[in-house]
């Protein structure tokens, strides 16, 4: 009985901390994701991150794996909302986006993920940060941007596939973290299974990719 007992007030003890830890910044200063949540719990309101300067992708479309040249099991990203001044975007695509923005904080990030809903409206699923590859080196930066211990996915288009890996944007890293939508891919992951674009009204850009 003593020993049942000490090995429940062990667990007890290992849970509290592992709870304790996930709940603070890996790195000085950066946020934990309940503060990233708190931060960003406003911009779930789509017409309050217009008033704030994110603008919708041109192309209005809703990114899932399949477009992509993935499998179709890994699921959606969503519509992206995107701020050109968090970005350092000053010129439009020629051919492709670029910028000089460094912008890596996640309390106010550059970019907005939003799901398309069967009434027309759209909910928050994900935030984003973008930097440009040449821009983060120019920097004097010489690996990817962290964020939690997980360094930012680095995304370059490959000429020999049909799909555009970069979304038409120069050579770049990015990190989604899924606070508004629980993804069993892994909130630090690129698409999520449980986001769908099977609302979205946009069937001509999608049919111009080939989708």
């Amino acid at each position: 009985m003593l020993l049942k007992s000490t090995i429940s007030t062990t667990l007890a003890v290992l849970t509290a901390l592992s709870s304790v830890a996930g709940a603070c910044p890996l790195h000085p200063g950066e946020p934990t994701l309940e503060e990233v949540r708190a931060a960003t719990e406003r911009l779930r309101d789509v017409d309050v991150a217009l008033a704030e300067g994110y603008i919708r992708d041109p192309g209005n479309l809703c990114d899932t794996a399949e477009m992509m040249g993935m499998p179709a099991e890994l699921g959606a990203m969503g519509i992206h909302f995107f701020r050109p001044d968090l970005l350092g975007i000053t010129a439009p695509p020629n051919p492709r986006v670029n910028g000089d923005g460094i912008h890596t904080d996640f309390l106010q990030p550059s970019i907005l993920i939003y799901e398309p809903q069967a009434d027309g409206s759209l909910e928050l699923v994900a935030v984003e940060n973008l930097v440009f590859a040449e821009a983060w080196k120019a920097a004097g930066n010489a690996t990817a941007p962290v964020f939690h211990d997980v360094a930012f996915d680095r995304m370059v288009d490959d000429p020999s596939t049909p799909a555009d890996e970069a979304h038409m944007f120069e050579p770049h890293y990015d990190r989604h973290v899924w606070i508004y939508r629980d993804n069993p891919n892994g909130v630090f992951a690129q698409f999520n299974p449980n986001v769908t674009c099977e609302h979205h009204q946009n069937d001509a850009a999608h049919a111009a990719m080939g989708h």
